[in-house]
């Protein structure tokens, strides 16, 4: 399959690695986070930079992007609290004692995981830290959280009265862990990973929680009774990133594959291949999956068939994050770059599926065959 041919722009600003990329509410705006300890804004509408937030002492891990204030955490200790507008630095969350890896931000909490073995929850306004959760062996890699009346149905409600906010990490100790946001209490332990966790997914309305690791599975659990549900065993190497959609699990992994589950039943249902390297990131658009791999390629799959339909070249490093927005596509690299391309073409061609990928379903379906593709040219092959 051919490349996509250049970049609608190619943005060079940064002078160091992009470690993370995050999009707006309102999809106005970009936020990047760099090795050279800076974040930049970006327009969605000019691909123009419009903004240089500036104070870090060290890298900037990860950031999140609000429509008015931008978060970022750096190997310095801090998380800051940025102006949209102006840029100004408005607050410093001071109280780790390593990297800070990642934040999470929801209702009016900030979340945070450390190196330095911690959780933390600040408030967002008043800009200080309400809570601590200690009790890994090792670094929180990894943030998601829920509140109650996420998982309960309307009878248990009334039983419950007051929300309770939960806050889950996964850690390097192979342990996920659920928090009282209140208390700062563990409220259930997750056992059964023999590898770092490197990735949560919630699926709060059916009370599951999916975690990927280097123990090359992935793991559903019932986060109300912190019973593990099932094992998802077919990777062939650590499990680096997921992301569901409408029940199906997709996931990225250092194995050099994508891998469709369906996450009621556990079953594999579809294998992403031709990536040369990890699987680094992923996105899920418009029927299409976009990847990002340490091969510095991003690569646009036909969800439902597998098949592929477009390599963008151009990075010299690996992809660490992709955003779609307005059927362009953003990719950040550690080569420093932030580019742009336009992927309007192949989301339209998505929704009216061409002749000779009908006429694969059929083989497929009616005479025992599987469909490959050469140079863009589909064959029958017997299956014997």
């Amino acid at each position: 399959m051919g490349s996509s041919g250049s970049a609608l722009k190619v943005c060079t600003d940064h002078r160091g690695g992009i470690n993370w990329l995050s999009l707006s509410p309102d999809g106005q705006h970009l936020l990047t986070g760099s090795e050279d300890g800076t974040a930049r804004l970006w327009s969605t509408a000019d691909s123009q930079c419009h903004g240089h937030f500036q104070g870090h002492e060290s890298y900037i891990t990860f950031c999140h992007l609000e429509n008015e204030v931008a978060f970022t955490c750096s190997a310095d200790h801090t998380i800051r609290k940025w102006d949209v507008m102006t840029g100004q630095c408005l607050a410093i969350y001071r109280g780790h004692t390593s990297i800070v890896n990642r934040i999470l931000v929801a209702k009016d909490y900030l979340f945070s995981g450390s190196y330095d073995r911690t959780a933390r929850c600040w408030s967002v306004d008043k800009e200080k830290q309400i809570q601590e959760f200690r009790g890994h062996r090792n670094c929180v890699l990894t943030l998601a959280h829920y509140s109650s009346r996420d998982v309960l149905d309307e009878s248990e409600e009334e039983q419950e009265k007051l929300s309770r906010d939960f806050l889950v990490t996964g850690s390097t100790d192979c342990t996920v862990k659920v928090w009282w946001v209140s208390s700062g209490r563990c409220y259930q332990t997750l056992l059964g990973h023999t590898g770092a966790v490197l990735c949560l997914i919630l699926d709060a309305p059916n009370r599951e929680l999916f975690s990927g690791s280097t123990d090359y599975t992935i793991r559903t659990w019932n986060i109300v009774t912190g019973e593990q549900l099932k094992v998802f065993k077919e990777h062939q190497g650590s499990v680096i990133c997921l992301e569901l959609v409408n029940r199906y699990l997709y996931s990225g992994s250092a194995d050099k594959t994508v891998k469709c589950w369906l996450a009621d039943t556990g079953e594999q249902v579809q294998t992403y291949k031709t990536h040369k390297h990890s699987v680094s990131t992923l996105k899920y658009h418009a029927g299409i999956l976009f990847t990002g791999s340490g091969d510095a390629c991003a690569r646009a799959f036909n969800s439902k068939t597998g098949v592929l339909q477009r390599i963008f070249r151009g990075h010299k490093f690996i992809i660490n994050c992709i955003q779609i927005h307005n059927e362009l596509l953003y990719t950040a690299s550690h080569d420093g770059t932030l580019r742009i391309w336009d992927v309007q073409g192949i989301c339209k061609r998505n929704k009216h599926r061409p002749k000779k990928e009908r006429l694969s379903r059929l083989f497929n379906n009616r005479v025992g065959c599987t469909v490959q593709q050469e140079n863009g040219e589909l064959e029958a092959v017997e299956l014997m």
